[in-house]
């Protein structure tokens, strides 16, 4: 499973479109642990872009604070579950937490 967090300056982004990186992990199946974690930088943002460059490099989850409803649609089309209302914490603890079920989210922090 690949796991994808929106960064900004290294630290968890509340709206995954203003991010200057995003933190990809790999997680086992079978142990939900982290086998790695590589930071990408993505395309240049555009309606449509990064769900398809997250999904075209295997990404099954995202994780985020907010996200449009257009984007939202366009991660499914791609493969990519959405996870959002993420709160904060480092990218770790952000995955460990969904791992184990443990993540807590809210609203959507984003409006369009």
């Amino acid at each position: 499973m690949r796991i994808a967090i929106p960064l900004v300056q290294g630290q968890f982004s509340l709206h995954f479109g203003h991010c200057d990186q995003f933190a990809v992990f790999e997680v086992s199946d079978e142990t939900k642990k982290i086998i790695s974690r590589n930071n990408e930088v993505p395309p240049n943002h555009a309606p449509g872009v990064l769900p398809q460059w997250l999904g075209g490099m295997g990404v099954n989850v995202i994780i985020a604070g907010g996200m449009g409803q257009r984007a939202q649609q366009l991660f499914v089309q791609n493969g990519v579950k959405v996870v959002i209302g993420a709160q904060s914490g480092n990218p770790e603890e952000l995955i460990s937490a969904y791992l184990d079920g443990s993540l807590v989210t809210g609203d959507n922090i984003c409006d369009h």
